[in-house]
């Protein structure tokens, strides 16, 4: 496995169109287990679901992961929390209580803390066994357990592309924070595996004469930063990075995706088990496809980005038309007499 690179890709500034929606919140009863200053402040949001993944089949893939550590599997959670790290530094200020979302691991909370740009850091994840040491809570994907404008800082890492209803998550997180408070984010993006897609789908249709999902799919960096309006963000961005890692094969990049326990959870996947004569063919049609000089194939993931703010009167706005002090006339014809 070598990253060969991480590519910038384009940026959405967003900040002149800011959408509004609402989530409705029912109360529910405090996690048992680790407490923190945010105990206080427990609920449970009630959101409409869309069952796209089976999610109790992606959170025990996750839990037998960790069991199962593959050396090196977790390099994507690493670039992410380092570019994290990088982003939220930027930010001219600092922050009282931050939560990270279902990462999996504490690689987020660390990276928030390294930063020196939140004094507490808090892990909200799915299962207990993602927590490890640190203090959290567990909560059921979906249902952010926060308490409106409890925190002032959520970062989330490659967790929102598993979310049934992303529109809904993004709601809640801008619903718990305070006025000003910060989303900042990423998760896996529309490149990510194509190659793996395009060759699963070839072998899959010439051997079967048809194919089933089994790559999941992916969101576009237009549709995140239509996403963070929708959710009522102000000042949305959006942006996407490319990480391009190179294997021997495409059973070396398979057990990558198994370390990180990002294997097929969707709903619709085919129950069927996947033969060896399928992968072999794909692993072919991989190598002629998406392969360099050196024979070794190229694996693409992409990370898509997303900051927003909590809307405040303290932020800076747009002018509005026909306000400026001084037309554009006047100083194109000062510049021309000069």
């Amino acid at each position: 496995r070598r990253p060969s690179h991480g590519g910038y890709g384009k940026r959405l500034d967003l900040r002149h169109r800011i959408g509004h929606e609402v989530a409705a919140l029912t109360d529910h009863s405090r996690s048992a287990g680790k407490r923190s200053a945010l105990g206080s402040s427990l609920k449970r949001n009630s959101v409409p679901l869309q069952k796209l993944f089976d999610t109790e089949l992606s959170i025990a893939r996750k839990r037998r992961a960790l069991a199962q550590a593959v050396p090196g599997a977790d390099f994507l959670m690493e670039r992410a929390a380092e570019d994290l790290g990088e982003r939220l530094s930027a930010v001219e200020r600092r922050f009282t209580k931050a939560v990270a979302l279902y990462c999996v691991t504490p690689a987020a909370r660390d990276a928030v803390l390294a930063t020196g740009k939140a004094e507490e850091v808090i892990q909200i994840e799915a299962d207990a066994a993602f927590l490890a040491d640190s203090p959290g809570f567990v909560a059921e994907p979906e249902h952010l357990p926060l308490e409106a404008g409890s925190i002032d800082l959520a970062v989330s890492l490659l967790a929102l592309q598993e979310a049934n209803d992303i529109p809904g998550m993004l709601v809640q997180i801008r619903r718990a924070l305070k006025p000003d408070g910060l989303f900042l984010g990423c998760m896996a993006g529309a490149a990510t595996l194509f190659e793996l897609r395009d060759s699963l789908l070839a072998a899959e249709v010439e051997l079967h004469g048809g194919a089933s999902p089994r790559v999941i799919p992916f969101t576009d960096v237009r549709d995140a930063g239509a996403l963070l309006q929708r959710a009522g963000f102000a000042l949305p961005v959006a942006d996407v990075e490319t990480v391009t890692v190179r294997y021997d094969n495409l059973f070396g990049l398979m057990a990558d995706l198994r370390g990180m326990g990002a294997t097929n959870a969707l709903e619709a996947r085919s129950r069927r088990p996947a033969t060896r004569t399928l992968f072999a063919r794909a692993a072919q049609i991989y190598a002629e496809r998406h392969s360099d000089a050196d024979g070794r194939i190229r694996a693409t993931f992409s990370l898509v980005w997303m900051s927003g703010w909590t809307p405040d009167p303290s932020q800076q706005k747009p002018l509005k038309p026909g306000s400026a002090q001084v037309s554009l006339t006047k100083i194109l014809g000062d510049v021309k007499d000069q």
